[in-house]
């Protein structure tokens, strides 16, 4: 890994017990973390003298052990379970919100969100409805990026500067309204570690997916393991390519209903 470079983590839902997830789908829950997994990760980075930083803060690459910190989604969880944690850590983080889920069962509510805002957490965009954006027309895209971007600013009265993909599917159309909105970055799903060379309107994130070690955790955040993951990526972008999104995620969630019942 690059000297500096710093490993940008994406997490969704926690699992707190007897709490439903937001959606019951095996590809949904498999990157729900049990909150207790969550608090364990982040004992385990503050205990080995890890910081953990929100985009904002990582753009600077500052010296030490760092790992960017983000959460997808807007779940409620982020406020009553993910939210206590960090700060009991001492760790910052961003929470790309998807606006049009606000107040929804399961997710933030506007004053949660703002809230989130004013303990110092770092606030994103995660889109108005959660598409995949290569689909889109430009009128759709503007819609889901430079709206949702107005909308969340109203909310937490202050800027919204950063963008993170739904599915990580992102391409020189989403990039280019991106940048027309105002935002100062755009964080896709592509496994790599970012470091002063790489395009802040591509950044890379590491999804974090139930049931991960800890041993495995501390490589992935060391950027030990990514090669690896990365490859196994390629195949499955390769597929999605060949077969589409709609046609893609059905076989993906025939298959995860095959191998995987619920937790």
């Amino acid at each position: 890994m690059p000297k500096h470079a710093i490993v940008f983590l994406m997490y969704h839902e926690l699992e707190i017990p007897g709490r439903r997830l937001c959606q019951p789908e095996p590809g949904y829950a498999r990157y729900v973390l049990p909150e207790a997994g969550f608090r364990a990760q982040m004992d385990q980075l503050k205990g080995n003298g890890w910081r953990g930083l929100n985009v904002g803060q990582s753009l600077a690459f500052p010296e030490g052990r760092n790992v960017t910190i983000t959460f997808d989604d807007g779940c409620e969880t982020d406020f009553v379970a993910a939210a206590p944690i960090l700060r009991q850590a001492g760790f910052s983080a961003t929470f790309f919100v998807t606006c049009g889920r606000l107040g929804k069962p399961g997710y933030l509510s506007p004053a949660q969100l703002k809230e989130l805002a004013g303990q110092g957490f770092e606030i994103g965009c995660h889109s108005m409805t959660h598409p995949y954006l290569t689909d889109l027309d430009e009128s759709g895209l503007r819609h889901e990026i430079s709206d949702a971007k107005s909308q969340l600013e109203q909310i937490v009265g202050q800027p919204v500067d950063h963008f993170s993909c739904p599915g990580g599917r992102c391409d020189r159309r989403v990039v280019t309204v991106a940048r027309a909105a105002g935002y100062r970055t755009v964080a896709t799903s592509r496994i790599q570690a970012n470091s002063r060379n790489t395009d802040v309107f591509a950044l890379g994130r590491v999804a974090m997916l139930r049931d991960v070690p800890l041993s495995a955790f501390a490589a992935i955040c060391e950027g030990g393991s990514l090669s690896r993951m990365r490859a196994q990526s390629t195949l499955r972008e390769t597929a999605r390519r060949i077969l589409g999104n709609s046609f893609y995620d059905r076989v993906r969630s025939t298959l995860l209903h095959r191998a995987s019942p619920l937790p």
